[in-house]
């Protein structure tokens, strides 16, 4: 299926359809019959085929079903504006005969190069007092003392001005022992805390200028200080500094509810929005086999013996229910 297909079907939606799926919902199931609307319910994945009985469609909850539609709505708006990034970079040599390929901004800067970056970075931090720090799974996959040690020279030295660093990182990196040695050599006011899923690797100083990767690999980097978009970047930390949990100094305890981790809910979430090993462990922060272990075991404790089984286990068990 397309990406553009959930959107057309959703837009197609009618009120024949709508009254099958809440009859479903009603009822717990509807026959599986040549109805003109049930390729439309199935498509939208608000309907599904009974584990047990073929005859007969069992409906998806509605914020599940939601969640996905959504999901898709938003991976396909992504994708535009990177095709759109796409053709702006490949026509922007013709646009300007004569002139050089970048004009950039001076609120807007590209660096080149680790050592550029952390020279760019360090420049910055010279005399701050606030380091606000997101910091992804792959940036401790190689740790590399080349860049870690300086940074850790840096934060040292904002600490010892009676400054303060707050840094998000992915829950697999909780027990990270490159991560603990690092804040075993900190002192002063500088805390940890984690999410299943956190942006890519972002480096905001005082408030007041951020860095934030310039392309896929961490080569390059763009130095933004157009207040509108550091106000912007600091208002997305701050949001999900309050979601994240407590890592250093002191680590909230994370519970396992009925039988099923925190990590394991996280994969249900994704496995039900349809997502394949591979995207579920990049945005987890996890190696793919680490993260078909976890299906695994997911699968075993809910008596699952297939992937659709999975998924439609997965949201009559309740794990994903908000009141868990």
């Amino acid at each position: 299926m397309s990406g553009d297909a959930p959107h057309r079907a959703a837009d197609a939606l009618r009120a024949e359809a709508l009254d099958r799926y809440a009859r479903a919902l009603d009822q717990g199931h509807v026959p599986a019959s040549g109805d003109a609307e049930t390729p439309l319910l199935l498509r939208l994945g608000l309907l599904h085929p009974a584990g047990d009985d073929p005859s007969r469609l069992e409906p998806v909850a509605p914020h599940l079903a939601l969640h996905r539609l959504l999901r898709a709505s938003e991976d396909r708006v992504a994708e535009e504006r990177r095709r759109q990034e796409r053709l702006a970079e490949t026509l922007a040599p013709l646009l300007r005969p004569g002139e050089p390929v970048e004009q950039e901004s001076p609120l807007v800067t590209r660096h080149s190069g680790m050592e550029c970056i952390g020279r760019a970075i360090g420049e910055a931090m010279t005399g701050a007092t606030e380091l606000l720090a997101v910091q992804p799974h792959r940036s401790y996959v190689k740790f590399d003392p080349a860049v870690h040690e300086p940074a850790l020279r840096r934060d040292q030295d904002l600490l010892d001005r009676g400054g303060r660093i707050r840094a998000l990182y992915q829950h697999t990196l909780r027990h990270a022992p490159t991560l603990a040695a690092r804040y075993e050599r900190l002192t002063g006011d500088v805390e940890a805390r984690s999410l299943d899923e956190i942006t890519d690797r972002l480096v905001i100083v005082d408030r007041a200028v951020a860095f934030i990767p310039a392309g896929p690999e961490r080569s390059t980097a763009l130095e933004v200080r157009h207040p509108a978009i550091v106000t912007f970047l600091v208002t997305t930390f701050d949001r999900l500094w309050r979601l994240a949990s407590p890592m250093y100094p002191e680590a909230d305890r994370q519970p396992t509810l009925n039988g099923v981790t925190p990590r394991q809910r996280a994969i249900a979430t994704l496995l039900v929005e349809g997502h394949t090993d591979a995207v579920i462990a990049d945005r987890l922060g996890m190696n793919v086999r680490t993260a078909r272990e976890h299906i695994a075991k997911l699968a075993a404790l809910l008596g699952s013996h297939s992937r659709a089984q999975l998924g439609y286990l997965i949201a009559r068990s309740g794990v994903l229910d908000p009141a868990e």
